[in-house]
């Protein structure tokens, strides 16, 4: 029985956070721009906030055929400033994109239909033969990535692109699944902050036990981008 193959990663270490955030900007802006139907998926939190702000602020212009999606977002409504969506909106904003072109999880659902929703438009995309060239993450000090928390949500994942989830903090969320992270032309983590170095050292060695690797585990390659807060201590 042959072993599976584990995924390749490339790390892209930076010198710093600001290195980092502008290596992202850069790299947003060119598929953001690039022609053809494509879709980026973004990521939350607060490392790649200040990247999107800053491709705001300098205008960028996005070439026709462009879609957006999110890796995930809280049960919240899309006003509150725990929602991905929202602190995503200086960028959406900017690149003014046709309503039917942004992907949010419709939280004014309940939460089960938000994330069959969610599924159907992400399935809808993809078979208009929409490919995502460029997909984020994030990675949480205990090694979720997405709302993908543990072994349970990747179970319940089995089968869909897009799931609700019930967060270990009690909010809840709705996720994309590995189906559609294994699909993206590149999947980048961006990492940064020292809270960070245990979960990356685990994502480095391909420990399977970490949510964040299992969720990635059927891809050929992944990237990580990360700086030195973040890297694991020699």
């Amino acid at each position: 029985m042959s072993t599976p193959q584990l995924p390749q990663i490339l790390t892209r270490r930076f010198d710093d956070r600001e290195a980092l955030l502008e290596a992202l900007a850069a790299r947003l802006a060119r598929v953001l721009t690039q022609s053809g139907p494509r879709a980026v998926m973004l990521s939350g939190g607060s490392t790649p906030m200040p990247a999107y702000r800053a491709l705001a602020a300098r205008g960028v212009v996005p070439a026709p055929g462009l879609n957006m999606f999110f890796s995930d977002d809280r049960y919240v409504p899309s006003t509150s400033e725990a929602s991905n969506y929202y602190q995503s909106r200086a960028l959406l904003d900017a690149l003014a994109l046709p309503a039917e072109q942004v992907l949010r999880v419709k939280t004014e659902l309940p939460l089960d239909a938000a994330a069959d929703d969610y599924e159907r438009r992400l399935a809808e995309l993809a078979g208009r033969g929409v490919r995502c060239e460029l997909g984020l993450l994030g990675l949480g000090a205990d090694g979720h990535t997405a709302s993908l928390f543990g072994a349970a949500d990747l179970a319940r994942a089995a089968g869909r692109r897009a799931l609700p989830v019930h967060r270990p903090d009690g909010r809840d969320a709705v996720s994309v699944s590995p189906a559609v992270l294994a699909e993206a032309a590149q999947l980048v983590f961006v990492v940064a902050g020292a809270e960070k170095r245990t979960a990356l050292a685990a994502l480095l060695a391909r420990d399977p036990a970490l949510t964040a690797f299992q969720a990635v585990a059927a891809r050929a390659a992944i990237e990580v981008w990360t700086e030195p807060e973040a890297l694991p201590l020699a």
